[in-house]
């Protein structure tokens, strides 16, 4: 019988790397929520980052940031013992920082459309977000990349909503 998946804790989340970056520096350990943890951790760091960085350079994080989640999900998920556990919120992250650096300078309302429109095609996953969820299951790389493909379908969803919306407004 195979061992049961291990539950992220604090110890698990500083015990390697790979652990702090997917569980979105401690946001993912959230027992409420995590992915909307997750979310609105990524919100405020990027709004952080927008104080030190211009454009380009959150481009450049965002750019590493894939990779690494990557690498960072792939780990975790092997780790635990779960091909796509809650707890790992990078692939939130990394996400609504693309659709904050695409859609910016928006006001804080625009910003908390956007969230709470990215919260909705992460969570209820209708049609597009659906199938890239179920498009790579497992462990391993494409276990991986399948946390993080879904959540960029989310984000293009989200993107577009608020193209359609901005075109017609």
């Amino acid at each position: 019988m195979p061992a049961p998946p291990l539950r992220a804790t604090r110890a698990f989340l500083l015990s390697h790397p790979a652990h702090l970056v997917a569980l979105g520096f401690g946001s993912g350990l959230s027992p409420v929520a995590p992915g909307t943890v997750g979310t609105l951790w990524a919100w405020l760091a990027f709004l952080m980052l927008q104080l030190w960085l211009l454009p380009v350079g959150i481009g450049w994080v965002i750019a590493v940031s894939i990779p690494l989640g990557w690498w960072a999900c792939t780990v975790t998920a092997r780790h635990l013992g779960v091909a796509d556990p809650g707890c790992i919120v990078w692939d939130e992250v990394v996400a609504f920082w693309i659709v904050l650096w695409l859609a910016m300078p928006m006001g804080l309302w625009g910003q908390a459309a956007a969230f709470l429109l990215f919260r909705f095609f992460d969570a209820v996953k209708p049609g597009p977000v659906r199938w890239a969820d179920r498009l790579f299951k497992g462990f391993g790389w494409r276990g991986g990349w399948g946390i993080l493909f879904d959540d960029f379908v989310a984000a293009f969803c989200t993107l577009f909503v608020i193209a359609v919306w901005r075109f017609y407004r």
